[in-house]
């Protein structure tokens, strides 16, 4: 028996055939016997090129979908639907436009049936940990993109789940916001000790949030290799992404990727335009590059 906090034992899930897909193609497989484990108090993050099942991945986790075959454990217990022991934050803030930043907290709350006393205390605490304090009355449309994700964030946390959930959480925010909030969540991490599963396409983003990081192949997507990422003291150099030891991981992840994300890319063309590829050492080279630093 694994001592995992979640592992993922030969995960295959397959989705039916669409209207479009059923002349040619058939039943497609998102993920193919993957196992996978997550130590307790993790940051693991999953980086693969684009449809290679990451966010199938998180789905299965969270209860939100069934596996087609094996299982996935959570504490050595089957995962058979959603639960208050995980928390999901997705790439979409998904708040109630009807209730203050503090009322959208306050929401996992009432729902785990916390007392209206205690729920006010918790709500606070939570709100300052993401660093909003001051702004609990606003409302989602009086806040920006990164303070939405943020008051997300909190309300993952404040009914305290044993694991917390990540899908791109911050792939439509502009490139600071993102680094700064890449920052807060490593923060809160280092002070919660939640177990993280974090979905990325950003290498970058990758290397700077994950413990480990799991490089996914192209559909059906299987663990390639699981990457141990050691950046030493981070309070050590003014500017980690700098480092040597990034850019070391950084090349170490994409070298795994390249050809994935190649493979990702042929299986998209449209058959009929196949055999009109450039030569070779021409055409694919600036894509390909493109994708180094976002394999999606």
């Amino acid at each position: 028996m694994t001592t995992d906090k979640i592992y993922f034992d030969r995960v295959t899930k397959t989705f039916p055939a669409g209207a479009a897909r059923r002349a040619t193609g058939g039943a497609v497989t998102a993920v193919d016997r993957l196992t996978l484990g997550v130590r307790a108090g993790e940051f693991l993050v999953v980086v693969g090129p684009s449809g290679c099942g990451k966010s199938t991945l998180l789905d299965l986790l969270g209860g939100l979908s069934k596996p087609t075959a094996g299982q996935i454990l959570v504490d050595g217990r089957p995962v058979t639907g959603p639960g208050l022991d995980r928390g999901i934050v997705f790439q979409q803030y998904a708040l109630l436009p009807w209730r203050t930043a503090a009322g959208n907290v306050a929401f996992g709350l009432e729902a785990k049936g916390v007392p209206r006393a205690d729920r006010a205390e918790l709500v606070a605490r939570h709100l300052d940990l993401v660093g909003l304090r001051g702004f609990a009355e606003r409302y989602p449309h009086e806040l920006s993109g990164g303070m939405k994700q943020r008051v997300a964030i909190a309300r993952s946390l404040a009914y305290d789940p044993d694991i917390l959930l990540m899908d791109e959480p911050f792939a439509a925010l502009d490139a600071q916001t993102r680094d700064s909030l890449q920052d807060e969540l490593v923060r809160i991490w280092e002070r919660t000790g939640k177990t993280i599963v974090f979905i990325t396409h950003g290498i970058d983003e990758a290397v700077h949030l994950g413990q480990r990081v799991a490089v996914m192949t192209s559909r059906p997507g299987r663990v390639k290799q699981v990457i141990e990422i050691d950046l030493g003291d981070r309070s050590a150099v003014a500017d980690v992404r700098s480092s040597d030891a990034f850019r070391h991981h950084r090349h170490q992840i994409w070298s795994l990727l390249r050809d994935e994300v190649r493979a990702a890319q042929a299986a998209e063309r449209p058959s009929t335009t196949r055999t009109e590829e450039a030569p070779a050492g021409r055409g694919t080279s600036a894509p390909v590059r493109a994708e180094e630093a976002r394999v999606g």
